[in-house]
């Protein structure tokens, strides 16, 4: 059959059509020769290969990704809202790394370990071949690292934006958004509050209050990555903390890298905050405070120790002290001697019978002596901590930390190593061996043997593996005791409360979605399109919203381009019909 040569000079596309080509109606009249073959096939396989594309689609919105988080309970909010917006985009999000698309990884910036699990599992993606973004603290803090080149990445304010990053890495290509919020010149706390997230947990609902510090630790790296101290308005946090309520929540972790911060470049501060916040906890559900810096409580004892009392706020309170010596405190540029935290420590014991205090210690700062250290084991006999996070000291490159004479590393081992046996020398929760308690059951034990309740100080009670228990107030009895946990026995014919107002979102389901998105995309919550018109219409919104977001010039491009391939599309439909 004659075709058009590359080198003859079309006037008209219909100049493709030659003289010798066959006319619309010689094929419909040879139709009638034509006898139809049926052919069997499996329609329950066929459909499912109709609604879904081929394994090796570019088409953006229809992958699997592997979302990855590291570090603290801020960054595993961040990835509960970056999953959720890709969820409610069409992207399928799977628990299975090696049968995903595209990896993200969220990582932590704190210790050596947690960047080391980052680079590897970095190295582990483009081994199996699969697309990579990189999100947290490590990309957001050094970006030029040799083994982040080429690699899409999205900055910690960024979130709200990671659907553009991924699609454009599905594509094969490489992007970076590391700036920061701000409006009018003043920096904000981050991504809207209002994104839709996946809750790894649907019964703990993590709300971030404020991103970044006003501290200037010499050994922190994560001041790099968030930035000086900016706040949520109040008025966002207690909506967001009431939609939790409403989509079945009964526990609520408020996170930040310092939350007693929280307020000062806003004209706030925590009390007003978390006063607010309890009047819209239902009876029953409880809210669990995050860490605070010495400095920041101080100023605050009394009011903090009347709202550590109320009931549905758990007696619970992590204040880091890091070193019991000051000359090693004002090394770190702590802003606080060891005065400040026994009186913060001594006064809420005082006032908040039965309070829990977690703190952090860090074994092997710089210049750090062996008189210092014992200072340091002195604190930890006398309070006796039931939760103490003990970590070996690890320079951190760009720190002022990094550049003084460090202490050896099998000094820094042997220190960690005691301070280790001293924490391990005291069970302290023997002495409630016999009490009974109503404890909040929330998760499944790591060993899925039992499902993990806490009291209201907190502090960690297994109970037996009865579904009903799943998201109530249980009163127990407790009869052993451990390390870091106690065992209870629910009390027979005791009552179950329901501290939920509304049934639990399930596993996997995306909060958040305004009802019209959830009516377009089928099934409520739905996170992936299950069929070919939704796709279709999830490609059509997607669409749109990149050719909103072009350049006017690149806007024109594009729709004169969709202009040609209509005409393209309707000339060869009456062509061949």
């Amino acid at each position: 059959m004659p075709s058009a040569s590359c080198d003859t000079l079309l006037d008209d596309i219909e100049d493709i059509v030659s003289q010798e080509d066959s006319k619309p109606q010689d094929r419909h009249s040879s139709r009638r020769h034509v006898i139809p073959k049926v052919r069997r096939r499996n329609t329950q396989s066929y459909l499912q290969e109709e609604n879904s594309p081929p394994s090796d689609s570019t088409i953006p919105g229809i992958q699997k990704i592997w979302i990855r988080t590291w570090g603290c309970s801020h960054n595993n909010s961040d990835g509960e809202y970056m999953a959720g917006q890709l969820a409610a985009y069409g992207y399928k999000i799977t628990e299975n790394a090696s049968d995903a698309d595209l990896w993200l990884l969220n990582s932590c910036t704190v210790k050596n370990p947690a960047e080391d699990h980052f680079r590897n599992s970095i190295k582990k993606a483009q081994e199996e071949n699969k697309k990579v973004v990189l999100a947290g603290c490590v990309p957001q803090a050094q970006p030029r690292q040799d083994y982040l080149k080429g690699l899409s990445i999205i900055g910690v304010q960024q979130i709200d934006r990671v659907v553009e990053v991924v699609e454009e890495t599905i594509k094969g290509h490489s992007v970076r958004l590391l700036g920061q919020k701000k409006d009018n010149g003043k920096r904000l706390g981050g991504a809207r509050l209002d994104l839709p997230k996946i809750r790894k947990n649907p019964l703990i609902e993590i709300i971030s209050i404020n991103t970044g510090c006003l501290n200037a630790c010499t050994y922190c790296k994560t001041k790099h990555a968030r930035g000086n101290l900016a706040s949520y308005p109040i008025d966002e946090l207690v909506d967001r903390a009431r939609q939790s309520f409403q989509e079945g929540v009964c526990e609520i972790w408020l996170t930040s890298e310092d939350t007693g911060a929280y307020g000062r470049d806003i004209g706030t501060d925590l009390p007003t905050l978390l006063w607010k916040l309890i009047e819209v906890i239902p009876e029953g559900a409880m809210l669990r405070l995050g860490m605070t810096n010495p400095p920041y409580i101080l100023e605050h004892l009394e009011e903090m120790a009347k709202i550590l009392n109320h009931p549905r706020v758990y007696s619970f309170l992590h204040i880091p002290v890091q070193s019991a010596s000051d000359s090693v405190l004002m090394a770190m540029k702590r802003e606080y001697c060891v005065a400040d935290f026994k009186r913060v420590v001594d006064f809420l014991k005082e006032k908040v019978p039965g309070i829990t205090i977690a703190t952090d210690i860090i074994c092997g700062f710089p210049g750090e002596t062996d008189e210092d250290f014992q200072e340091t084991v002195k604190l930890v006999d006398e309070y006796r901590f039931p939760s103490l996070f003990i970590n070996q000291f690890y320079p951190r490159p760009g720190t002022p930390a990094a550049k003084l004479e460090q202490v050896p590393a099998q000094v820094k081992k042997h220190r960690t190593k005691d301070l280790s046996r001293v924490f391990h020398s005291y069970n302290p929760y023997d002495h409630k061996i016999g009490e009974r308690q109503q404890v909040l059951v929330t998760e499944e034990s790591f060993d899925s043997k039992f499902y993990v309740a806490h009291n209201r100080f907190y502090e960690q009670v297994l109970v037996p593996k009865n579904p009903p228990f799943m998201g109530k107030m249980v009163e127990v009895d407790i009869y052993e005791s451990g390390k870091h946990f106690m065992k209870g026995q629910p009390v027979l014919d005791a009552k179950v409360y329901t501290p939920s107002i509304s049934k639990p979102l399930a596993r996997g389901e995306v909060s958040g979605l305004r009802q019209e998105f959830r009516n377009r995309r089928g099934t409520p919550g739905s996170m992936h399109p299950t069929s070919a018109a939704a796709r279709r219409d999830s490609g059509r919104s997607r669409m749109a919203l990149q050719v909103q977001g072009l350049h006017p010039d690149c806007a024109l491009g594009a729709a004169v381009g969709l202009a040609v391939a209509a005409l393209l599309f309707a000339f060869f439909i009456k062509v061949y019909n």
